[in-house]
């Protein structure tokens, strides 16, 4: 992106990838399909220890500007919800605009190319790589994070940041699945792998979400558990509330007025699965027909599903996080060019800044937005 729209302004631009081909972490997004911005993207859509910082950048370049780009290659997306967009057809598409874009604007690509080298000279900076020696007036650092290994993802853009003198902010896994350890839990998660619970509200820390929610054989994951994680720390707790459009009291207060003899695991079976609705009433509460609860047992039915309060034992890491939060301190750098304010010549874009987005294609839209101010200046 900064590299197309630098070389539009007419600029000689080189783009050096380590990778043996471009865009693995578009192929592999949204399922394949790419959710490539999101429609209501605004500031408040991303974690940071400088909240100010991404505003000007995301001010200059928004949604509506990229989703022009997609409009003009011709490339039919949808909305799925909640604002996030994906292509109709696969990942690639948004892969060949953008290489296009570099190709219309003449920029240089090149691939399988391993950086061995960086070092600052009176003209700007010169690499040792091992396709030669080149050098640049301007360096963009855009390597991303350390999310997903498997696709080339390594610490080097923070190694470069050290190197010319920045801050980093501690880096850990975001938007990622937590692991289960407590036995009794643990077992339930096990039981119930593969079973989603619709419209959840989870909440940590102050931020709450309403998603699906994910049993997996390690814990849990779906998209409110991903959103929680990036505000989560090690020892807090999570709170869901399995059932949020439900005026939980009064449903079971009717449901024992209208079916005493019916059983508890019964009624939960109307609203989650059947398997999940007896292992809850096994493990959770004794199951018996409702008019023998009282009603201090129905309350404590009530507060266990709309308050169900687990501290996970961690994540499941950077093998399957989608981002990572932290990185290179944004007070070392200019909102307005991504310029270093450590190294003039040396800008920073994307992930590797101190900047998370949520789920939901706000990531890529940072992306863009921040490859977008930089390229008006290098």
């Amino acid at each position: 992106m900064c590299a197309a729209q630098a070389g539009a302004r007419g600029r000689q631009v080189l783009l050096l990838d380590h990778a043996n081909k471009a865009g693995k972490k578009i192929l592999m997004s949204g399922g394949g399909r790419c959710n490539f911005t999101n429609m209501y993207s605004e500031p408040g859509n991303f974690l940071s220890g400088n909240p100010h910082f991404c505003k000007s950048a995301l001010a200059r370049y928004t949604q509506w500007d990229f989703i022009g780009l997609v409009a003009k290659h011709g490339v039919p997306y949808h909305e799925k919800k909640l604002g996030q967009l994906f292509c109709d057809n696969k990942s690639s598409d948004i892969l060949e605009m953008l290489l296009a874009e570099c190709s219309d604007a003449g920029v240089d690509l090149r691939l399988d190319t391993r950086i061995e080298q960086i070092d600052k000279t009176d003209a700007g900076y010169r690499l040792l790589t091992s396709a030669g020696r080149f050098d640049c007036e301007s360096l963009v650092i855009a390597t991303g994070g350390l999310s997903i290994p498997t696709l080339g993802a390594s610490g080097f853009g923070y190694q470069v940041a050290r190197q010319f003198g920045h801050e980093l902010l501690p880096t850990r896994a975001g938007l990622v699945p937590f692991t289960i350890t407590e036995p009794q839990l643990k077992e339930l998660c096990g039981e119930l792998s593969g079973t989603s619970v619709e419209d959840c509200v989870v909440s940590c820390n102050g931020q709450s979400f309403k998603e699906n929610i994910l049993f997996t054989h390690r814990g849990l994951s779906g998209p409110a558990i991903l959103q929680i994680s990036s505000y989560w720390q090690p020892g807090d707790s999570v709170q869901i509330n399995l059932l949020p459009h439900l005026d939980l009291p009064e449903w079971l207060a009717e449901q024992q007025r209208e079916r005493p003899n019916s059983e508890l695991k019964t009624v939960l079976g109307e609203l989650f699965t059947k398997k999940m609705a007896n292992l809850l009433a096994e493990q959770w509460f004794v199951s018996k027909p409702l008019k023998q609860y009282t009603p201090s047992e129905l309350n404590a039915v009530t507060e266990r599903l709309a308050c169900w309060t687990l501290i996970p034992a961690g994540t499941e890491g950077y093998r399957t996080a989608e981002v990572t939060l932290g990185g290179v301190d944004t007070r070392e750098v200019s909102s307005k060019t991504m310029e270093s304010q450590r190294s003039p010549g040396l800008y920073f874009i994307g992930e590797v800044l101190d900047v998370t987005g949520h789920l939901g294609g706000f990531n890529f839209q940072w992306a863009w937005a921040s490859a977008s101010a930089a390229a008006q200046f290098v």
